[in-house]
């Protein structure tokens, strides 16, 4: 009876950091992302994949690049936020740290789809939806 339980507690223990494991690397890809999103926005927001991602024409985007380079910087701290979360060494610290980031991710994702398009909602804000729910159930 006793090796049972002691399985069984081995079995839980392998279940929940396979669970923590799979929570973080949906949040590093919600970073990852964000990445990705301070480059198009800050570097590439006037050049071929700039234009192609964000469907805009050269003068739209020439026009509004510097408001473009600004939401990419408000991506990278959203970026920045998560990484810190998941590098953090108190891991109750680090599980809040990673919840108000991706809470953020959502809430900007939402006004985004509300605004701009709803592609949004599901580029942005549906991956940290789902990497919310991953974190709550690790």
């Amino acid at each position: 009876m006793q090796a049972m339980l002691t399985s069984t507690r081995k079995l839980t223990l392998l279940g929940e950091l396979n669970l923590i494991l799979i929570a973080n690397i949906l949040v590093a890809l919600v970073a990852a992302l964000h990445t990705y999103l301070l480059i198009l926005e800050m570097f590439l927001w006037n050049k071929p994949l700039g234009l192609k991602t964000f469907r805009n024409s050269p003068e739209k985007a020439e026009i509004t690049k510097v408001l473009a380079a600004n939401q990419g910087l408000y991506n990278g701290f959203l970026a920045a936020g998560l990484t810190w979360g998941l590098m953090h060494g108190n891991p109750a610290l680090a599980f809040q740290i990673k919840v108000f980031f991706l809470l953020c991710v959502i809430v900007a994702g939402v006004y985004g789809a509300a605004t701009v398009s709803t592609r949004i909602l599901i580029v942005q804000a549906l991956p940290a939806a789902i990497a919310l729910v991953a974190l709550f159930l690790a």
